[in-house]
C-alpha cells in the first residue's frame, strides 16, 4: 500500500466502520497504522462466508432459509444507507457467520470500497464484483440503489442456485448485466412462491428508479410476515409529492415510515419528530456524508405538525414514480386536484422569485411553457418541473 490513493482508502474504511455500530456489521475495535501497513481489529467471526454455505446447499437456500439471510442483509444495508454509506461490493463472500451455526447472526465485512454519498449524488467511479455490479455503475451514474441491486444477485442466488448473470470473461459478465435479463423460467423458479419472484424482480430492475430501496424491500409482501422484520427508517421519506394519487398499498411502505416519526395520540408529527428520529440512527458517518442537510431541508415545518396525509405529501420519490409504468395517469391525476383546489394566476417574474433565478436568466424565455398563456395558470409541464424542486441551474438549461 504505497499509493496517496491505497492509503486514503483505508483510512476512509476504518473511519466509516469506526462510524457505524449494527447487529449484523463485523464489530470494529481498533486500528493501528506503522510506516508500512495498517492493522484493523474486528470481531472475529468463525462461521465462514455466506458463499461456503450456499455451496455446501447444493447450490440453494430454501425459501424460509432465504428469507433469514435477505432480512439480515437489508436491515444492515438499510442502516448504512440511511447514515449516507454505499457499500459497493455486496456479495456473499463479504457476510459472516458469527459461529458455525448458520442461525447465528449475519456480519457485513469489507468496506474498503465503501464510501459516503450526499442526498442526490450520484458517484461515477466504476467499482465492485463483476457479477453483482449494477448497470449504473457501468453508466459512471450511480447512489446507494447499486447496493440494491447487489442484494437482487444475491436473492437469486440463494434461490436458484445459479448466477442472474454469467459470462466467461468480464467484458461479457458486463454486457450481459447491461443488456440480458435474468432467466425465471428454469428450475425451480416455477415452484417459488410469487411473492418469492416479485421480490427478486424488482430488485433486479434495471432501472434503478423502480428498484425497492432497503427499508421498502424489508416491508415487501414475500419478507411482511417475517417474525424478526424490523422496518428501519429511510431517508427517500424526505422527498417530495403526489400522495393523494397513489393507492392504500402503495402507502404502506409510508404509513411505516408515520410511525416510525413517533406521532402523538392526535396522529401529527412536528419538526421535532423528523430531528428525533434522524437522531436516533444519526452517526458520524451520517454526519460526515451530510445526511443531516435533509433535516434543514424541511425546516419550513418548524412551526406546524403534520397528519399522515400531509406526511406522505411532502414524503413520496418523484424520481421512483417516475419509474413506474403509471407515473403520467399520476402526474395527470396530481395536476387535476391542484387545478380543483385553486390553482391561480401567477406572474412570470413571481415565479421566477420563487425559483430563485437570479436576474440574468432571460426568464421569459426559459419560463415561458410553464404558464399558460390563456389564462396565466401553471401549466401541467411546469407543475410536472416544479415536482422535481427545479434548481436555477436547470432552468438555465431549460
Amino acid at each position: 500500500m504505497t499509493t496517496a490513493i491505497s492509503i486514503e482508502d483505508v483510512r476512509r474504511e476504518v473511519k466509516i466502520l469506526r462510524a457505524l455500530t449494527h447487529n449484523n456489521l463485523v464489530q470494529f475495535y481498533e486500528a493501528y497504522e506503522d510506516d508500512v501497513n495498517v492493522y484493523v481489529a474486528m470481531e472475529l467471526c468463525k462461521g465462514g462466508e455466506l458463499l461456503d454455505s450456499i455451496l455446501s446447499r447444493g447450490g440453494k437456500y430454501s425459501e424460509a432459509d432465504a428469507k433469514a439471510v435477505m432480512v439480515q442483509i437489508l436491515s444492515i444495508t438499510a442502516y448504512c444507507h440511511l447514515q449516507g454509506v454505499v457499500h459497493r461490493d455486496l456479495k456473499p463472500e463479504n457476510f459472516l457467520f458469527t459461529s458455525s451455526d448458520e442461525k447465528s447472526p449475519l456480519k457485513a465485512i469489507d468496506f474498503g470500497l465503501s464510501d459516503y454519498v450526499k442526498p442526490d449524488e450520484r458517484l461515477n467511479d466504476i467499482v465492485g464484483s463483476a457479477y453483482y455490479v449494477a448497470p449504473e455503475v457501468l453508466h459512471r451514474s450511480y447512489g446507494t440503489e447499486a447496493d440494491m441491486w447487489s442484494i437482487g444477485v444475491i436473492a437469486y442466488i440463494l434461490l436458484c442456485g445459479s448466477r442472474p448473470f454469467w459470462a466467461r470473461t468480464e467484458s461479457g459478465i458486463f454486457r450481459a448485466v447491461l443488456k440480458a435479463d435474468p432467466s425465471f423460467d428454469e428450475a425451480p423458479w416455477p415452484s417459488l412462491s410469487s411473492d418469492a419472484i416479485d421480490f427478486v424482480k424488482r430488485l433486479l430492475n434495471k432501472d434503478y428508479r423502480k428498484r425497492l430501496t432497503a427499508a421498502q424491500a424489508l416491508c415487501h409482501p414475500w419478507l411482511a410476515n417475517y417474525h424478526e422484520v424490523k422496518i428501519p427508517m429511510d431517508m427517500i421519506v424526505y422527498k417530495l409529492t403526489l400522495a393523494k394519487t397513489l393507492s392504500l398499498a402503495q402507502l404502506a411502505y409510508l404509513r411505516d415510515q408515520f410511525t416510525l416519526l413517533g406521532p402523538n395520540k392526535n396522529g401529527f408529527i412536528t419538526m421535532q419528530n423528523f430531528k428525533m428520529g434522524v437522531t436516533r440512527n444519526s452517526t458520524d458517518a451520517m454526519k460526515d456524508s451530510r445526511v443531516l442537510d435533509y433535516v434543514n431541508m424541511i425546516s419550513s415545518i418548524r412551526y406546524r405538525k403534520l397528519d399522515f396525509e400531509e406526511f406522505c405529501a411532502s414524503a413520496i420519490s418523484v424520481h421512483q414514480l417516475e419509474g413506474m409504468e403509471s407515473w403520467e395517469q399520476h402526474a395527470r391525476r396530481a395536476y387535476e386536484l391542484f387545478e380543483k383546489d385553486g390553482n391561480r394566476p401567477i406572474m412570470i417574474e413571481e415565479l421566477a422569485s420563487e425559483l430563485g433565478l437570479s436576474p440574468s436568466v432571460p426568464v421569459h424565455v426559459v419560463l415561458q411553457d410553464w404558464i399558460r398563456h390563456s389564462d396565466g395558470k401553471l401549466s401541467f409541464l411546469g407543475f410536472v418541473r416544479l415536482l422535481h424542486g427545479v434548481s436555477s441551474r436547470t432552468c438555465q438549461k431549460a
